[in-house]
């Protein structure tokens, strides 16, 4: 997925309340950016550091720049738009470059499977028979790395616990459905639970594992120009 807007680069002052981002611009200016990323960012958000912002598109918006990338270490570039990663997912899926989500009529994103239920990513449906099969998928934005592991999450998710719940109730009933992880940066190899920062998520997801989840990963390349899937990883289970 490339940016409609080219990216605006300055260094990062500092990260307020979650949601807020102080940056000095190139041009010398300073400006508070909007960060849709809830997690602790661990590594991801250290002053000083380069980051990209992009504008925003709505002239209306209180804040006029989201950030979207940040230089972690030397030639590591990171995203952190949590959006992005569901908008590179279905666009991969849609063109076919996810094989093991090949086949399907229809992505339909942020459906609910029950009305009072979770909200997933993406449904995917194909047209069998008398039926429909349905594929539901949650996607997870991984940012927390410990040397060559990525590890999810940052901090404790609730919200990430009761997706893991649902999944497993949607493969119960006869449905597919898949945890799928996008690391957005090019430092480590595999993806794993982040045991010690939430215990119980990591006790979740094996869990619903072995009630029929599939987990995937993949790694997104990222540019200050687009952000796209480039390689599947494994999903290491210790």
């Amino acid at each position: 997925m490339r940016f409609p807007d080219p990216l605006v680069s300055g260094v990062l002052l500092r990260r307020e309340k979650r949601f807020l981002t102080y940056v000095r611009l190139d041009d010398g200016s300073e400006v508070v950016a909007h960060t849709n990323n809830t997690g602790a960012m661990t590594g991801c958000s250290t002053p000083g550091s380069r980051v990209w912002l992009s504008p925003a598109a709505d002239p209306k918006r209180k804040l006029k720049w989201t950030w979207e990338i940040v230089e972690v270490s030397p030639g590591v570039v990171l995203g952190v738009n949590t959006l992005m990663p569901n908008k590179i997912v279905r666009e991969a899926i849609e063109a076919g470059r996810v094989p093991a989500l090949s086949g399907y009529d229809r992505v339909r994103p942020e459906q609910r499977a029950v009305p009072k239920g979770a909200r997933f990513d993406l449904l995917l449906e194909k047209d069998a028979g008398d039926g429909v099969e349905r594929c539901w998928v949650e996607i997870k934005s991984v940012t927390l790395v410990d040397g060559p592991r990525a590890l999810f999450p940052d901090s404790p998710s609730v919200r990430g616990r009761k997706h893991l719940v649902e999944l497993a109730q949607r493969k119960e009933a006869g449905d597919r459905a898949v945890i799928f992880f996008v690391l957005q940066r090019s430092d480590a190899l595999t993806v794993s639970p982040a045991d010690a920062q939430d215990p119980d998520y990591g006790r979740e997801l094996r869990r619903s594992m072995k009630r029929g989840v599939e987990a995937m990963a993949w790694r997104a390349s990222v540019t200050p120009e687009a952000i796209e899937l480039t390689e599947e990883l494994p999903v290491v289970i210790p």
